[in-house]
Parts: structure tokens; C-alpha cells; sequence
């Protein structure tokens, strides 16, 4: 027996932000998961780093966190290591960031995409993380793809379809 959901390659720090719930919301240039919404998504945990340090910035400055913390969620984030399923998440609403988004709700989105210059991207709202019992060891695509994940795999909590 086996879950087929949609899956989505995030790249380092980016999967363990979403996989323990500090990234609720997923930013892309085009409107990538406006399908999925109301369905869980798979997060497959890309070989390659996210190039830039935003995320940095926005746990320390925006949300407050230490050295020591930020260092204890990549190092949780790495527990399954790369090239593999990791978790799964529910996908909510996708839309079009704005340019005319008053500043004190900018920050908010900014917060909540560990990402800053959001500024005509796609917005999709994440919730409900919760990590696989094992990694499944799979290539990484583009764009989303479909995954068969077996169900001892599975969290206890059983996903949202």
C-alpha cells in the first residue's frame, strides 16, 4: 500500500523551515501550486543549498531566534539527509503578491516566507508539517511530480486529502 501525493524539491534551509513550521508560506515566480491547494504536498529535500542568506536575517532579526537555535533547526533539518522525501504538508491558498502591500503586512509575509522582495512572486500558505518516519530516497524535478510513498512511512497523523 502506497500514498500517491504531489511532491515539490526545496533546497537547504528552506525544507527543514517548512518541515518544522517556521516557513508557512512557499514563494515561487509563477503560481506552481495554486493546484494543489487543499491537498498535502510531499517535500523533497534538493542535494543543492538555497544561494543567499535571507532566511538568516528574518530568524534572527524577524523572529528572534539565536545562534543555537537556528544551528539546532538545520542541524534537524539535515536528519534524513538529502535527495529524499522527507515530509509531508497541507497546501492552502496560492496568490499574487502585490506591489501596494502596506509594509507592516509585508514584513508579516516576509516572516512567514523566511525570504525577502516578495514583491509579484506567488504566495501559497503551508500548515500542518509533520516529518516522514523514515526518508524515501528520491530524485529531485523541477516541478511538482507525483510520488508514491509507502504508508509505514507514514506520520501517525494521517495527511489532509
Amino acid at each position: 500500500m502506497s500514498l500517491e501525493v504531489a511532491c515539490l524539491s526545496f533546497r537547504q534551509p528552506y525544507a527543514a523551515l517548512v518541515l518544522n513550521g517556521v516557513k508557512t508560506i512557499e514563494s515561487r515566480w509563477r503560481p506552481l501550486l495554486s493546484e494543489q491547494q487543499n491537498c498535502t504536498l510531499a517535500v523533497h529535500i534538493a542535494q543543492k543549498n538555497w544561494e543567499g542568506e535571507d532566511w538568516r536575517f528574518i530568524l534572527t532579526e524577524r523572529l528572534g531566534m539565536t545562534p543555537v537555535q537556528i544551528e539546532e533547526l538545520l542541524v534537524s533539518g539535515e536528519r534524513f539527509g538529502r535527495g529524499v522525501i522527507a515530509g509531508l504538508v497541507d497546501v492552502g491558498k496560492t496568490w499574487c503578491c502585490s506591489e501596494d502591500v502596506p509594509d507592516e503586512e509585508m514584513r508579516e509575509l516576509e516572516s512567514a516566507a523566511c525570504l525577502t522582495g516578495l514583491n509579484q512572486k506567488y504566495l501559497t500558505r503551508l500548515s500542518n508539517p509533520r516529518w516522514l518516519n523514515e526518508p524515501l530516497y528520491s530524485r529531485g524535478h523541477k516541478d511538482v511530480w507525483t510520488i508514491h510513498i509507502p504508508v509505514h512511512l507514514l506520520p501517525s497523523d494521517p495527511p489532509h486529502l
